[in-house]
Formats: structure tokens, sequence, C-alpha cells
């Protein structure tokens, strides 16, 4: 009986200390309750304090049309904060503009939404237009509800207008949490480095000469003008290479604000915009370190090199690249009776098109490093025109073909060369690009018919299969990017699926990389003619210029930022950045004692945002962008709208 007694009496204290738990754990979730509901009234307290703007853009219809865009501003108003929300039908407009300032001085708004395009497009205008108004430009969100909500979803006007109902909230919540930021401002070094020394460095360093600053050029070969030394008439001038060359290397070597070193090859790059230290090094001379404000790549290009055998090149001296070919036109004296290819005259010769360029997986043998020339060279058509209406022109009893898949002559007064060579004789055949022509060299009995035959399914003639012989084969190479991939490496470019160097945004920055203070000029961006590479090298010299208008640099403040209270020092921030020197350790004095903690290169960061997420104590934030942003915009996402009844929609 009393173990009866005992057992039921332990029972009861088991059931009495559950239940204590139980009750400790309601009062701990109360509290937590508690907390949070103090919390969310805390913040909608200051949210009620916020004075927000709304701006939303008609667009003149690119939004408007697909898009309910008075509804989204009536339900806009009824978010936390939102005092004003106006629809306007170019918000980039002057008039647009000048609303937003009002509004912020009139109504006192602490914050700014603008709802329209891409912020690619117009987020420095409305920066502009906060400012104006009197208001810290990073107070305000942008967000593109015309790529990401009425061209995403024209088919879904609904769908679409309510994802553009909570973008706008992510972004109203996004910015409760915003505080002021100032831009950085770093050093400024009024030096600019050139790495090349063809027509695209030598035009950009004479330009920035010509506005007063100082230029450094390095050219790795013993004279500048790069492959236009190789060149004969240059379309669609006609005018000859030299004398283009003559004019520009007069003028880069007899100004005095251009230094040139010559067989001269960087070795290194480290540091920032504005203060960039480079290591450059002559042939038998030990490195020399420089610093530089910004740096011009002006790299240039290699002609395609056919693999061996390719359509029999270096296996057949008959067969010669397009460059090749230049050459021997101009060293054939005027006057000759004909051309002449390993002492035999040549009376038939071929241009073949795209040989190194629009490659075709499956049809071509990928180069050493597996890549395939998917691209067009842009530049090898008229070329081979200009060279094929030559041959016509000085020797008039060569029979000249042209085998080609389009004929793309887009250049201005190139067209002609097209119909000039038609004129004169050139005869044509179009190959569809899946079945190239194929190359065989003509067994010595029919050696006299011609040194070669090519076989050809002549799209032109429906189809027919033609063989010609002939005694020269000129194959159309493209251009290939530069081998610089040292410096690739060292400054974090970016290269596109065609190796060549890749540009931010083709149309809105058209010269610059994602690395601050380095632009791109000429042919190290990709395949353009003498007249393209001058453009755009005198594009980099523009927004160089621009970067040395000023004492100092100035940067947008969107980098990670260290609580120096919070990190324990631990580096993994360090090993796990992509940008060497971004993030550092270094000795700080924390809590009256000395110790290890990150600090961050504001020049160097890009605000990737990679050194937040692997901090395993939340001691780095980036500003802009800080954790209780993104959680705000996920529940400005995901809450609904007061005032109305509609749940999460799946868009698309």
């Amino acid at each position: 009986m009393s173990t009866e007694n005992e057992y039921r009496g332990e029972r009861n204290c088991e059931m009495e200390q559950a239940e204590a738990s139980q009750v400790e754990a309601q009062i701990a979730e109360g509290q937590r309750a508690a907390v949070a509901q103090q919390a969310d009234a805390q913040e909608s307290a200051q949210a009620a304090a916020l004075k927000i703007g709304v701006y939303i853009c008609r667009c003149g219809g690119n939004i408007s049309d697909v898009v309910d865009v008075e509804k989204v501003a009536e339900t806009a108003k009824l978010l936390p904060g939102v005092t004003t929300a106006k629809v306007h039908t170019f918000v980039c407009s002057d008039p647009g503009q000048q609303t937003i300032s009002e509004d912020i001085l009139k109504e006192d708004l602490d914050r700014v939404v603008v709802a329209s395009c891409s912020p690619f497009l117009h987020e420095q205008t409305f920066r502009g237009a906060v400012s104006r108004g009197g208001l810290n430009p990073y107070l305000y969100e942008h967000v593109n509800i015309r790529e990401q909500a009425s061209w995403a979803h024209k088919h879904d006007p609904a769908g679409a207008t309510s994802k553009s109902i909570r973008m706008i909230a992510a972004a109203v919540g996004k910015l409760r949490y915003a505080v002021p930021l100032e831009q950085i401002k770093l050093p400024n070094t009024r030096r600019a480095l050139v790495i090349g020394g063809g027509i695209a460095g030598m035009k950009a360093a004479s330009d920035l000469a010509a506005r007063g600053i100082q230029v450094l050029l390095v050219e790795k070969t013993e004279k500048l003008g790069g492959r236009l030394n190789d060149r004969g008439p240059i379309y669609p001038t006609e005018r000859d290479a030299t004398d283009l060359l003559g004019d520009l290397v007069r003028r880069v070597l007899q100004e005095k604000k251009i230094e040139v070193r010559l067989s001269t090859q960087v070795r290194a790059v480290s540091g920032f915009i504005g203060n960039f230290k480079v290591q450059v090094a002559s042939e038998g001379a030990s490195p020399e370190e420089i610093t530089a404000g910004a740096i011009i790549m002006a790299t240039g290009f290699r002609p395609y090199e056919p693999q061996e055998n390719e359509f029999l090149y270096k296996s057949e001296p008959c067969v010669l690249t397009l460059s090749e070919f230049i050459q021997l036109m101009r060293t054939t004296p005027e006057g000759s009776r004909n051309l002449t290819v390993n002492g035999r005259a040549v009376r038939n010769v071929a241009f073949l098109h795209c040989v190194g360029s629009r490659q075709l997986d499956g049809v071509h043998e990928p180069q050493a490093d597996g890549r395939l020339n998917t691209y067009c060279s842009r530049t090898c058509c008229t070329t081979i025109l200009q060279q094929a209406l030559a041959v016509r022109r000085r020797f008039s009893k060569t029979g000249v073909y042209s085998f080609y898949q389009d004929i793309r002559t887009y250049g201005r007064g190139e067209e002609e060369y097209y119909t000039e060579a038609s004129r004169a004789g050139v005869v044509f055949f179009r190959y569809n690009g899946e079945e190239p022509p194929t190359v065989e060299a003509t067994p010595r009995e029919h050696a006299r018919d011609g040194a070669l035959s090519i076989t050809v399914k002549d799209t032109l003639t429906w189809g027919e299969e033609l063989t010609l012989p002939v005694d020269l084969l000129v194959l159309g190479t493209g251009m290939i990017p530069g081998e610089i991939a040292d410096l690739i490496e060292q400054m974090k470019l970016a290269t596109g699926e065609d190796g060549f160097l890749q540009e931010v945004h083709p149309k809105l920055r058209p010269v610059e990389v994602a690395v601050n203070g380095v632009l791109l000029a000429g042919t190290a961006q990709g395949p353009m003619n003498i007249q393209e590479t001058l453009s755009a090298a005198g594009a980099a010299a523009v927004k160089a210029a621009a970067m040395f208008a000023k004492e100092s640099v100035e940067l947008n403040p969107f980098v990670a930022e260290v609580d120096q209270q919070q990190c324990c020092g631990e580096a993994i921030c360090v090993t796990q950045c992509a940008y060497e020197g971004a993030i550092r350790m270094v000795t700080k004095e924390v809590n009256s004692e000395q110790v290890e903690r990150a600090e961050v290169n504001a020049g160097l960061c890009v605000g990737c945002g990679a050194c937040v997420a692997v901090c395993p104590h939340q001691a780095i934030e980036l500003n802009g962008w800080r954790l209780d942003q993104f959680e705000a915009m996920v529940d400005g996402i995901a809450a609904g709208v007061p005032g109305q009844s509609c749940d999460l929609v799946q868009v698309g």
C-alpha cells in the first residue's frame, strides 16, 4: 500500500512539475508575444511618424496599358507611413521631377518611392530630384514595374497590378529602415594609364592629354600603331593606313603630357579607382610601380589562326589568311601582271568568309580552350569585299570568287563595296553554315586547272553542288580576344561568352566595366572597325576625364561595414571575399584590448554581400541593403495590403 502511495506521490509530483513547466513556457511565450507586440507597436509608431511619398509612372502607356496605375496609387496610400501617392505620365520628365522635389518641401516627406522603368535608366535622375527637394538621395527607393510587371505580364493585367502593389509595399517596408548615407570620397591621382599603343590607345591618350590630364601609355611591342601597321588602304576612304597612323603617332609623341613606354608590359595591378598601383617593366629592366587614377584597357585583339589542316591551312602554301593576303597585296609591286604564290601565277582566287567566326557545335572543332567562336567578327565581310575588289582592279584577268553565309556590310559606305564587287565581276556563292565548303588539293595530273578545288552547295542556285578550281584560297579569319588572361585575373574583369572584356551595359554604360575606374577602348571589348574603335576610345577618354574633374573620387555608399563590437576576428569574411584587399584583418583597440578585427576598403568593396552571408556573428552589414531591410521587404510582399483582400498571387 505504501508503495502504491509512493508511486501516486511521484506521479503527482511529475504532473505538478510538468504543469509548472507548461505554465513557465506559457509565461515565456506570453512575454515573447508581449515583446513582439511592443516591437510591432514601436515599428507602427515609427512608420506612422514617417511621411513617405509614392510616385507611379504611366510611362506613356508602357506601364499603364497593362497595370492599373490608379488602383496601385489608391492602394499604396493605405500602406503605413505613405502620405502621398501620385500618378504621372512621365515621372522622369522635368515636370515629374519637379513634382517630387516640391512635394518633399511642401509635405515634409521623409522618404520617396518611384515606381517606373528600370533603375539603370533613371536612378540618378530621381536621386537628383530628391536632392533638390532637400532630402538625402539615398532615402529614395526605385521599383521597376515596367520590365518586371507590365512587360513581363502583359497578358495578365490583374496579376501585373497586384505584383506592382506588392513590389511597392516591399520598397516602402525597406525605406522604414533606411538611414541617410553619404557618398564615399577617395583620394584621386590625376593620371591615367593606357594599356595598349594601337589606334584605340593612342586616341584615348591624345584626347585625355588635350584635357590637361597626364597619361602613361604602355605598349608591349617596339612600335606604336598595333595591327594597323600591317594594313594598306582602309575603308571606306581608301586612305592608306600609314597616313592615319602617322597623324596619331606624331600627335602622341609630341604631346608633353603623354609619356610613351615601348617594349613595356604591365606585370601587376592592385588598388582602386583614384589610386591604382601598377607594376610596369620594360625588357631587361626591374619592375617599377606607378600610381594612376584610372586605367584604360586598349589591349586590342588577335586574328583567328586556323587550326592545322583547317581548309588545308599550313598544309598547302596556296591557302592564306586574310591578314597574310593583305601583306601579299602590299608587297606585290604596282604594275605586276598578276599575283604570284609559291612561284605560281594566280589565275583564280577564292575568299572564304566566317573562318573562326559563327562556329557551330558539331560542325567546327573547338579551340584549345574548348571555346567555339559563335559570334560574328563584323569587319571581315567588308575587308574581304575590299580586297576582292582590289584584285579585280589591279589584276583584271584574275577570277575572283566569294563563298559566304551572309554579307554583313553594316557600316556607312560599306554596302557600296558589295555593289562594286558585283559589277566588277566577283562571283558569289552562298553556303549554309552547317555545310561549309570543302577544300581539296588538286592531284598533280590536274594541277594546271588549279592548285585547289573547292566544293560548295550553293543556296543561290537552290543547293546545286559546284566544284571550282582555284590557285589561291584566302580564309576570312575573324577577331579573337587578346592574350590578357593575367590582367583579367588580377583586375577581376568580366568577360562575355565571346571572351572579350564585358561592359556594364551596352547602351547606358558602354565603355565601363564593373571595376570602378577601369574603362574599355576599342577591340579589347569586341570586334570593331576603325571608326567604331576611335569612337569607343574617345568615349573612354571622356569618362576618364570626368573622373578627374574633382579632387576626390565619389562613389555610391553601398559597401560592407563591420561592427567592431560584434566582430570576433575569425577572418571568414576575408577568405570568402572574391575581391583581393576589399576586406583585411587589422589590429584595433576594442574595450581596451588589442585585437584583430575585419576592416573594409571602401574603394575595393563592390557591395556583393558575400561577407554578410558568411559572418557567423552577423557583424557585417551592407549599407543600403541591411538584413532588417530585406526582412521588411519580405514582410511587405507577404503581409498583404490594408484594405485589400488579395492573397499572394503567382504571376507568369
